[in-house]
């Protein structure tokens, strides 16, 4: 998007929701749509940098029902410079029409000659979780019991925060489904902090989603910093991995379908 059209969006953020719904943005009225730029931070970053680039693009895609499917969907690319060519991370969720049942989750990357996918589907009727894996060499499919517990995984926990920022006033215990494996994890808020975005100082609410103690230690985390307005807009997107983390800073929105948070 041109510089004085985001500009604009910021301007109507701090509007009413429905005027915020109403502008003339790019691509299908039921597509919500961010690009970023990202960098490895971290003391370990180096030794990542050896298997996977440091620096790159990235894209977070929410598509809404749009009357012939009532599921929400989102997807989040991370690729290297020269694009997906050069290697890349893709995580893809989705979700019932009211973004509280995670009903599938996939997660793939390629770097090289090694590459690896992974989409699992949830059956809440049999209680099932059934995961189809794929690496050049083979594919095979893993059906295993889903938590007993409400879950999300990586990207319909970064939505359930979306939707309620305004009401997570403090720890929120819940569990993140991964690889095939269930991890308790805490969301919770974390430090305020001001973007400067087309040259304007913009207020964000930061939250972050970490291992829970006592179970079985996930090794991952995730940071993140959404606008204070009802769209809740992920300026910055942290992913924490063990060796370092990837961090995500906003660049431009493309698509704007209004996201419905909570009140």
């Amino acid at each position: 998007m041109r510089s004085h059209r985001f500009a604009i969006v910021l301007l109507a953020l701090a509007a009413w929701p429905l005027r915020a719904a109403e502008l003339n943005c790019n691509g299908p009225s039921n597509v919500e749509s961010f690009r970023y730029t990202w960098r490895m931070r971290g003391g370990l970053s180096w030794i990542a940098g050896i298997m996977f680039p440091t620096s790159g693009v990235g894209s977070l895609k929410t598509t809404y029902g749009n009357g012939q499917s009532h599921a929400i969907s989102s997807e989040l690319l991370i690729t290297a410079p020269t694009g997906t060519k050069g290697g890349f991370y893709a995580y893809e969720s989705q979700m019932d029409e009211a973004g509280e049942k995670t009903l599938m989750t996939y997660h793939a990357y390629a770097w090289r000659d090694k590459s690896r996918k992974d989409r699992t589907f949830f059956d809440y009727e049999k209680r099932v979780a059934v995961g189809h894996k794929e690496t050049p060499e083979r594919r095979w499919q893993v059906p295993r019991q889903m938590p007993t517990e409400d879950f999300h995984d990586i990207l319909t926990a970064i939505y359930y925060i979306r939707q309620n920022a305004a009401n997570i006033r403090g720890p929120v215990t819940t569990t993140i489904y991964s690889d095939g494996k269930s991890y308790p994890v805490i969301l919770r808020p974390s430090n305020r902090q001001m973007f400067t975005i087309e040259g304007k100082q913009v207020a964000a609410l930061g939250f972050e989603i970490v291992d829970a103690p006592g179970g079985k230690k996930w090794p991952g985390g995730v940071r993140l910093w959404l606008s204070d307005d009802p769209r809740r807009i992920p300026f910055r997107i942290d992913i924490v991995q063990s060796m370092a983390s990837m961090q995500l800073d906003l660049q431009s929105i493309d698509a704007c379908a209004f996201m419905q948070a909570a009140k």
